[in-house]
């Protein structure tokens, strides 16, 4: 049996830019996604508290120390700049590596400095 699990989440993380006409993707300051665990090219699901949008996308490597997050292409026109999201990572894990599976949070305040990390 597989089961999906949540490997790393970025809470409360501020929209930096949005940019339509690019492949459609989100951005990620490659230190913040170390952080929790994310890999570019990863499937992200994507909630906007602002609005209560939900999406997925795929993960871009950004700049280490950038603090970006970035939405792009058709996922650009459910954020703005400003706007506070939730970017969640799954991963398939078996039964046996699920029971000892320890996701990894990190909070985040408006200027996307991780405050708190956890599970």
């Amino acid at each position: 049996m597989q089961v999906e699990l949540l490997v790393g989440k970025l809470h409360a993380a501020t929209v930096t830019e949005c940019r339509l006409y690019y492949q459609g993707s989100v951005t990620i300051d490659r230190d913040l996604s170390d952080a929790v665990g994310l890999l570019p090219h990863q499937k992200v699901d994507i909630y906007n508290i602002n609005n209560g949008e939900r999406f997925s996308t795929y993960i871009l490597e950004g700049k280490r120390g950038s603090k970006t997050i970035g939405l792009n292409g058709a996922a650009a026109r459910l954020v703005q700049v400003g706007d506070r999201v939730i970017i969640a990572g799954f991963g398939t894990f078996t039964r046996e590596e699920a029971l000892k599976h320890e996701p990894r949070v990190a909070v985040l305040d408006e200027h996307n400095e991780i405050v708190s990390t956890g599970h």
